[in-house]
């Protein structure tokens, strides 16, 4: 009876550097997010404090916090959630890459 020897799956150089890529454009989107989150978290006592201090009976600062908070929570939930699955995110790159790839090899046995 003759055995089959699979090879196991090694991951090449080239995947491992799109893996990193990946990774590395993850993390600066995640620290885009808290530095953006940082500026909502100094700004919002600021606004609230400079209202406090010019007419309080009129509460102005809520219409700069509101929609401020309502992007950031768009924000979090583009990097938290969604991690770029979108209509051309990182899955879509990738799938574009390979075919790029695959149609410039075809075009070089004819060449």
């Amino acid at each position: 009876m003759e055995t089959n020897h699979i090879e196991p799956y090694k991951e090449t150089d080239h995947q491992r550097s799109l893996a990193y890529k990946r990774a590395e454009k993850r993390l600066k989107e995640t620290k885009t997010f808290y530095q953006h989150l940082l500026a909502y978290c100094l700004f919002t006592p600021f606004t609230i404090f400079i209202n406090y201090l010019t007419y309080w009976d009129y509460k102005w600062f809520w219409y700069s916090l509101i929609p401020w908070g309502f992007g950031l929570a768009i924000h979090a939930f583009i990097v938290f959630v969604h991690k770029g699955r979108g209509l051309f995110g990182s899955h879509w790159e990738q799938r574009k890459i390979e075919q790029y790839l695959r149609e410039e090899e075809r075009n070089k046995k004819w060449n």
